[in-house]
């Protein structure tokens, strides 16, 4: 089970360090999908050092998340990688790479914003020495070729109408990739935390997952290992997240 969370900063560090020590109790760690240009204060940053030091995952997540109006928007896939060519992509993960080295920081996998990534980002990223890329509906070891199919599941797009259901569909979701012995993918953003359903219903994903005899793991450590490759299967119709 990979558990991540994103949008890390000075309004919301308080409620991830709530959702950190509450994963704590479960011994499941996170995966950290951190934008440092976004980072706002150097309280933030050290947090994320801290939490990497204590086991979890740190993924680069983009540059500043801003969209080239070149590129504004392709069939609809509004994210700041989702159409770049290659050489594009390179340049602002050169970018983002320089800040995470100023932030005394380092990550060898990428998440890219709204987890959508073109094939040039992917051709990117290999050529700067990244070792995993986490999209919407994938995991790809960019060293062996290997990709993990698992859709992550969060709570994009949603709204007050469609709360309970989509908090519903969360638990259901994790609960059958469990049983299966599939890959839990679960995601969320740190302004979702700010809701009780929202943050509950991950918490009950977790449990649900871990009643199933799933266990937590970061993505690094999921590449890394051969039992990574089979543990790939995602229940189908649930689905939290829409492409684009």
């Amino acid at each position: 089970m990979l558990v991540s969370l994103s949008g890390i900063g000075p309004r919301t560090l308080h409620r991830c360090a709530e959702l950190a020590a509450e994963l704590d109790r479960r011994k499941v760690p996170l995966s950290l999908l951190f934008a440092p240009q976004l980072a706002g204060t150097p309280a933030v940053t050290e947090w994320v050092r801290t939490r990497v030091r204590r086991g979890d995952g740190l993924l680069l997540h983009g540059y500043d998340h801003r969209i080239a109006p070149a590129h504004r928007p392709h069939l609809g896939r509004k994210a700041e990688f989702a159409a770049l060519p290659a050489h594009e992509a390179r340049l602002r993960l050169i970018a983002a790479q320089a800040a995470f080295d100023r932030a005394g920081l380092t990550a060898d996998g990428f998440a890219p914003p709204r987890w959508l990534a073109s094939r040039g980002t992917l051709e990117a990223l290999r050529g700067q020495g990244f070792r995993l890329c986490a999209d919407v509906g994938a995991i790809h070891d960019l060293e062996t070729g290997a990709v993990h199919r698992a859709r992550v599941q969060d709570f994009a797009n949603h709204n007050q109408r469609t709360e309970t259901v989509r908090c519903f569909a969360l638990v259901l979701a994790s609960a059958r990739a469990a049983r299966r012995g599939g890959l839990v993918r679960l995601g969320i953003d740190a302004m979702d935390l700010t809701r009780p359903g929202l943050r509950q219903a991950l918490f009950d994903a977790v449990d649900v997952a871990l009643e199933n005899r799933a266990f937590g793991t970061t993505y690094q450590s999921l590449t890394a290992s051969p039992r990574g490759t089979t543990r790939t299967s995602v229940p189908s119709g649930a689905r939290l997240v829409n492409n684009p």
